[in-house]
């Protein structure tokens, strides 16, 4: 299952180690990665493929959500296809 993951937030060193690593507990991919940081404030888009048999939508979404906590970032994760409606024209 393709998703499109958002984190935004202060940037502090270990964001992308953080968030790479809830990933790779889950058995994800990461297929693209785009971040950049603009006046301290970290933002960054990952196109990743989840496998179900690994970990669930919902259950990467909960280990995403507390490690944004940790973090201190906000970390959204959807499904491409409703990421693609949503910004469909």
């Amino acid at each position: 299952m393709k998703c499109v993951i958002s984190v935004l937030g202060k940037d502090r060193s270990g964001i992308v180690a953080a968030v790479s690593r809830v990933l790779a507990e889950c058995g994800a991919n990461i297929d693209d990665i785009s971040q950049t940081i603009m006046n301290e404030i970290f933002t960054m888009t990952m196109l990743v493929t989840l496998d179900p048999e690994v970990a669930g939508f919902n259950e990467v979404q909960e280990k995403l959500d507390a490690e944004g906590e940790e973090l201190g970032v906000q970390i959204i994760l959807q499904r491409e296809d409703v990421f693609q409606y949503m910004y469909k024209i």
